[in-house]
């Protein structure tokens, strides 16, 4: 299952007939607007596929500026991420727990140089 929220952006002056719209649709479900026409709604889906065709359909609705996936859970990614701690272990780190360690006891490997 995977469940994602989509921020909506209309005109000001269509977001009642939007928010009406997305609220009778069988395909999301509506959670709050503002008064500046940013509308947030979830859809949920059995895969990204299922759920790409939901976003399109909001998409394509009249006077719909745009509608994009805000944040996105997938229960797969999830049971995968837990089946990983269980074969690599989920130690907490000793020093973790030292009430003595500071911040220079923190040693970071990666590299952020490329990721900004």
């Amino acid at each position: 299952m995977n469940i994602s929220s989509i921020v909506v952006q209309t005109s000001p002056n269509y977001t009642e007939e939007v928010v009406e719209a997305l609220k009778n649709a069988d395909y999301c479900d509506y959670h709050f607007h503002d008064e500046k026409g940013r509308i947030i709604v979830t859809i949920e889906g059995s895969g990204v596929e299922e759920e790409i065709a939901k976003l399109v359909k909001i998409q394509e609705m009249a006077h719909v500026i745009a509608a994009d996936m805000s944040f996105a859970y997938s229960e797969d990614e999830l049971n995968a991420e837990r089946d990983k701690l269980e074969r690599e272990g989920s130690e907490t780190p000793a020093w973790l727990n030292d009430e003595n360690a500071t911040k220079n006891d923190i040693h970071y490997n990666g590299d952020l140089k490329d990721r900004f």
